[in-house]
């Protein structure tokens, strides 16, 4: 793995999750408490041996590459080891990142100085476990000049990814990007294979295609649009079926690109044996660690109601649960629950305050929100469509500076 590089995109928008990224980039959204949505693709890197990484942000990047700065200073590049965020620089072009394929183009400066055989292009935008070393021996195995990892599901779901064909062999036949109707996988109707927007290239057969791309006028610059219909009748392009590896490749990948997806995403950490499993020691989730102190409950009096408690729960450091009750709920760093509140199935970002008497179910409340005295949320929703954004689902979303 010492000769293989990644290149994470994360300039994504994320417009589906608005208003959570009205003020940051998708991959700076907070998951599970008090992780990014970054983090885990990094951590994947990370556990796999890539220690050569390099980041693209563009949209409202402030804060993903502070928090790229305070969690992720880690490694020494006096080891050739780093993770350097190369946001536009205008070397290629004065345009900003034009697509997926086109943000690699304009860091070809980078690739070529790189010392690696194998490129990992990777997306910041998902919640998943992969062990990418996995991956690249798959990829070389096969002598393969592009691998594209692979997921199955359900062909009603199919039309938000790129649908793949491919014979027996692997070797990929067909690629259609967000197609109206979806082909089933053959024997398996109602199924079908998706791409995970996770590649392996040779690295030299990477830079050839870049440039071949670059030079077409009516390309959309994207690896899934134009890279890969362009590549496969003519290079030897395998897919890779996530869950087949050893080790840490597991079944569970989440696309979390609607504000429903990522609150269900969410309440699955929450529930009795998750899917996705956080407490796994040989697989560390990294992130920054505030210095917050101990998260605790107080007040006993059950007769009364006031008693702090947290049932089926995540509770981060800093949390103070003041006689107030939470029930499958994320809290994280920070939060504060007052007495007589009552919070269920929500998300509350970092120091939020829950008003005595306040009751939230079903809702989304990002940093600093305060919820006065006596307030109710997710208990009217048409008086709450009034004043916040509320999903197709029902869940209420408080954005960042909402003065309530």
């Amino acid at each position: 793995m010492h000769k293989t590089v990644a290149f994470v995109l994360a300039g994504g928008a994320g417009e589906r999750l608005n208003p959570l990224t009205r003020d940051r980039a998708k991959p700076a959204v907070i998951f599970g408490g008090k992780y990014r949505i970054i983090d885990f693709t990094l951590s994947n890197c990370l556990n796999s041996g890539i220690r050569k990484i390099f980041v693209l942000p563009q949209y409202k990047s402030y804060s993903l590459i502070e928090h790229i700065r305070d969690a992720w200073s880690i490694l020494n590049p006096e080891l050739g080891e780093y993770v350097s965020n190369l946001p536009p620089q205008m070397r290629v072009s004065e345009e900003w990142y034009r697509g997926t394929a086109d943000a690699v183009y304009q860091n070809l400066y980078h690739l070529k100085q790189v010392d690696a055989d194998n490129v990992v292009i990777l997306s910041a935008d998902h919640i998943y476990k992969m062990d990418y070393s996995n991956f690249v021996r798959y990829h070389q195995s096969k002598k393969a000049d592009m691998t594209i990892s692979s997921i199955e599901v359900d062909v009603e779901d199919a039309s938000r990814f790129g649908v793949i064909e491919a014979g027996p062999d692997s070797r990929v036949t067909g690629f259609e990007e967000k197609p109206d109707s979806p082909k089933s996988l053959p024997g398996k109707p109602g199924r079908a294979s998706v791409s995970m927007g996770v590649y392996v290239f040779r690295r030299d057969v990477l830079i050839d295609m870049l440039m071949k791309d670059a030079a077409r006028e009516d390309s959309l610059h994207d690896f899934a649009h134009d890279v890969i219909p362009y590549m496969y009748p003519h290079r030897n392009v395998v897919i890779y079926k996530f869950g087949s590896g050893k080790g840490k490749d597991e079944k569970y990948w989440r696309d979390i690109g609607t504000i429903d997806a990522y609150w269900r995403a969410n309440m699955d950490l929450a529930s009795v044996t998750p899917e996705f499993n956080l407490y796994d020691h040989n697989w560390p989730i990294r992130t920054y660690q505030g210095q917050y102190p101990p998260a605790k409950t107080v007040f006993a009096d059950e007769k009364t109601g006031r008693a702090g408690k947290a049932l089926d729960s995540v509770i981060c450091g800093g949390v103070i649960i003041s006689g107030g009750k939470v029930s499958t709920s994320i809290l994280s760093p920070g939060v504060r629950i007052n007495s007589y509140a009552e919070v269920s199935e929500s998300i509350l970002f970092h120091n939020v305050v829950i008003g005595m008497h306040a009751k939230v179910r079903r809702a989304i409340i990002d940093k600093g929100v305060r919820v006065p005295d006596g307030m109710k949320i997710g208990y009217d929703l048409e008086k709450d469509r009034k004043r916040f954004y509320v999903t197709e689902e029902g869940i209420v979303v408080i954005a960042k500076g909402e003065i309530l």
